[in-house]
């Protein structure tokens, strides 16, 4: 999720680096830089592509960084934020547009297909994409709306993916992002202040896809957002935010952290500045080897 308008630009001599992560040697890749805004890259679930956005739009590049970035039209809808995922059979796109609605894009572009649904206007009602089900039938997201007297709410939310009734499974008691589905469907993982200790103390859990079962996976001071399931079902990563922070912003010191996806003890990946944009989405390549995501290293000087 992000701040509405979008208004985010990097700042003078930083760069956007997309990242592969290989877990088996613990070594980061960069595989392409640039001097544009990049963030949210995914997998393709053919393990041929990634697909990130930049300036409202989407793109792909192969993961050795040799072939793209290629830009995927998705017009006249071009005004996506970072929230996007790819279907299961990687026919599609789902994405998150800032005018607050999901669309389906065919993977090769072309018109977007509007799947979410109007609400009364006094809601101020907005869809965030995460997740998607194993077997591609239902868009697990984040919906924000408008709190009577001001503010914002966010709950953890369904609905197919073909259209149809929006399904409320968190009662907006507390800030939520983050949501997506485990590989077997058991789960959903998201970031919440349910447990928090101050104001934005985010932690990572998980509940059934029904809301109930409810876990909390990390137990620590810092403020943890994004849990990533890997493909395998055993392993998550999730970004780690510095003890403090609130909401997700840009321009952080934080670390990607990897643990089981039961929760337990966690280790550490790679420090870097980074927040907003690295690793909003599930980003795991589809044999759980490596993941990607986005640093913005700022130049010396």
């Amino acid at each position: 999720m992000r701040p509405e308008p979008e208004t985010r630009r990097l700042l003078p001599r930083q760069i956007s680096e997309l990242v592969v992560f290989d877990i088996a040697s613990s070594t980061a890749r960069v595989i392409y830089e640039t001097g544009e805004l990049i963030e949210a890259p995914n997998w393709s679930p053919d393990g041929k592509w990634l697909v990130y956005n930049g300036d409202g739009r989407l793109f792909r590049i192969s993961p050795d960084g040799q072939d793209g970035p290629h830009r995927i039209n998705t017009a006249p809808v071009e005004n996506l934020n970072n929230d996007h995922v790819v279907s299961r059979d990687g026919r599609s796109f789902f994405v998150s547009a800032n005018d607050g609605h999901l669309y389906r894009v065919p993977f090769e572009g072309g018109t977007p297909q509007r799947v979410s649904n109007e609400h009364e206007a006094s809601r101020g009602f907005k869809y965030y994409l995460h997740g998607i089900s194993p077997d591609g039938a239902t868009l697990a997201y984040v919906g924000l709306e408008r709190r009577e007297g001001g503010g914002v709410f966010t709950r953890i939310c369904t609905i197919p993916a073909a259209g149809g009734q929006d399904v409320f499974l968190t009662d907006g008691a507390c800030p939520v992002d983050g949501s997506e589905f485990s590989p077997d469907g058991q789960w959903i993982y998201f970031n919440s202040e349910a447990a928090a200790t101050q104001p934005g103390h985010a932690q990572a859990f998980r509940m059934r896809p029904d809301g109930t079962g409810l876990e909390q996976l990390t137990h620590d001071e810092r403020v943890n957002w994004f849990p990533h399931p890997a493909p395998n079902g055993r392993d998550l990563v999730y970004l780690s935010y510095p003890v403090g922070t609130i909401g997700h912003p840009a321009d952080k010191d934080v670390i990607l952290r990897f643990m089981s996806a039961d929760g337990g003890k966690a280790r550490d990946l790679d420090a870097f500045n980074g927040g907003q944009g690295s690793i909003n989405v599930n980003s795991w390549a589809p044999d759980s080897s490596a993941f990607a995501y986005v640093r913005y290293p700022l130049a010396a000087g």
